[in-house]
């Protein structure tokens, strides 16, 4: 790959996940003759992902449009199993997909690239920092070259946890992508029984505490088995560990391929999402649902969010004007989703809080109750009320 030039763009994006990715698609339709650069230190469809790969569907379909050719899968329900492994089998036919991240991102680098994006995948974006000019300056080693990624405008998607903006004069109250960051870890497994067309939801203190396991299907054959777990169990029950002590005892005869993890951002913070022409996208911005701790359909909403804001700071007159843009950041994210993730981070120790006990005399309910007659709202509030006290402590979340 060519070294990338000393050039000036109008746009430069670290980060080629789906935030990244949609909002360089999106600010590249939106902007005639723009001249956006995208850049990630790895191929985007050459590693595993640290992901269950999990989607809703509707949700989806209403950001991208849906490939066979990266659906591993099609999803028709959950089942949520207890502490004392008591089942409560939830359908609903065609709800969501199985997705192969790795082939999903590589059309949407190839869609980026379409649009006259220019992408650069062996591009390690080390630091920024801000010229005399007012151009965002990206320091990147690529194939062991060091070189300047000159833009009027920088988006940060590099990930949960990204430093690439901390400590950087001017951008003192830009969001760091790190709140309540927590351990996942997952194994590619084979010789686990499984629906091929149900993902599994596994609670209980033994070895999810504050959080769940899960057992997703993948080809028939493999699935993806992982858990994670609540920020402040990590050393009493580390992630590796927990996840060996978990396969050994409930699939001993399962066949590890390989075994992945990585940090998940699981809160909404209220730190701004833009300054002075730098935009957070993606998990770089917090925009993790804070209890299911999804994050694919929240990464591609909030690109889109930062492609609209993007657009429109290139398209604005005065220093003024931008100011105004870079703080309805914040406020266009909690419309879209925000508010509702604050929402659910607020219940969290609430629904972190329930018991082995009462999490079993829900499920001992729930698995009486006829397949014709279940919901999700129904197994949610059944849960709830075999909680005393709990639908004080989430009435926010209700209410």
């Amino acid at each position: 790959m060519e070294q990338i030039p000393s050039a000036k763009y109008d746009v430069v994006i670290c980060g080629a996940g789906p935030a990244g990715l949609n909002a360089a698609c999106r600010i590249a339709t939106g902007v005639p003759g723009s001249h956006v650069v995208l850049l990630d230190r790895k191929l985007p469809w050459r590693e595993p992902v640290s992901c269950a790969e999990a989607v809703s569907k509707s949700a989806l379909e209403r950001h991208w449009p849906v490939n066979e050719a990266w659906v591993r899968q099609h999803l028709d329900g959950v089942v949520f199993v207890s502490p004392d492994g008591t089942r409560v089998d939830f359908t609903q036919k065609e709800c969501g997909f199985i997705l192969n991240r790795a082939a999903f991102h590589k059309e949407m680098a190839e869609t980026a690239a379409a649009k006259g994006v220019e992408c650069h995948f062996s591009a390690d974006c080390r630091r920024i920092f801000r010229d005399s000019e007012g151009y965002w300056n990206a320091e990147v080693f690529e194939n062991g070259v060091s070189s300047l990624v000159r833009g009027r405008v920088l988006v940060d998607a590099t990930g949960p946890g990204a430093k690439l903006t901390r400590n950087v004069p001017g951008l003192d109250y830009l969001e760091t992508g790190n709140f309540d960051l927590e351990p996942a870890i997952f194994a590619i497994a084979e010789g686990i029984p499984h629906d091929p067309h149900k993902i599994e939801l596994l609670f209980g203190t033994q070895y999810f505490p504050g959080g769940y396991g899960w057992v997703f299907p993948r080809d028939g054959k493999t699935v993806n088995v992982g858990l994670v777990n609540g920020r402040r169990f990590l050393l009493s029950h580390p992630p590796r560990k927990m996840l060996n002590a978990f396969l050994a005892e409930r699939y001993p005869g399962a066949k590890v391929l390989s075994i992945h993890g990585g940090a998940i951002a699981c809160g909404q913070s209220f730190r701004a999402l833009a300054e002075h022409g730098v935009f957070k996208a993606g998990d770089a911005a917090s925009c993790v649902n804070p209890i299911s701790r999804s994050g694919i359909v929240e990464a591609l909403k909030s690109g889109e969010v930062v492609a609209c804001a993007v657009k429109e700071w290139l398209a604005a007159g005065t220093g003024e004007e931008r100011g105004r843009i870079e703080k309805s950041v914040l406020d266009r994210w909690m419309l879209v989703q925000g508010k509702g993730h604050f929402r659910i981070a607020k219940a969290k120790p609430g629904f972190s809080s329930i018991s082995d006990v009462q999490f079993d005399r829900a499920a001992h309910k729930l698995a009486a109750v006829p397949a014709t007659k279940l919901s999700l709202f129904r197994i949610f509030f059944t849960v709830l009320c075999s909680t005393p006290g709990l639908l004080w402590k989430m009435r926010s979340f209700l209410f």
